[in-house]
């Protein structure tokens, strides 16, 4: 499983540094040299980059709010579990006393 992991996480890292290289590429080429039906096509391009980078920045931004709402949700259960808790280790200290002090 740690390698199936790891391998996802090997892809991911292929697809991100080869995406990033593209996209630097295309934001260092050379506007004044071009003819003016490449600057439209360059634009279009850098125009729908950045589109699509705005929806990955909000994917990942919605995601995080999940992830905090989950972990909010988690620390809700915990506090609202933890009386339980104190009474479980209350009857085990009464009955650990009980049990070492008390003789019939």
């Amino acid at each position: 499983m740690q390698q199936g992991i790891a391998a996802i996480f090997k892809f991911f890292q292929l697809i991100w540094t080869w995406s990033f290289g593209q996209i630097v590429a295309i934001f260092q080429s050379d506007w004044q040299s071009l003819p003016i039906w490449k600057i439209v096509v360059l634009a279009v391009v850098v125009l729908a980059i950045i589109y699509v980078l705005y929806k990955a920045a909000r994917e990942l931004w919605d995601a995080a709010e999940k992830i905090l709402k989950a972990f909010i949700g988690l620390l809700g259960v915990l506090v609202s579990i933890l009386p339980y808790i104190l009474i479980a280790g209350l009857i085990a200290a009464g009955g650990g006393w009980v049990i070492h002090n008390v003789n019939f």
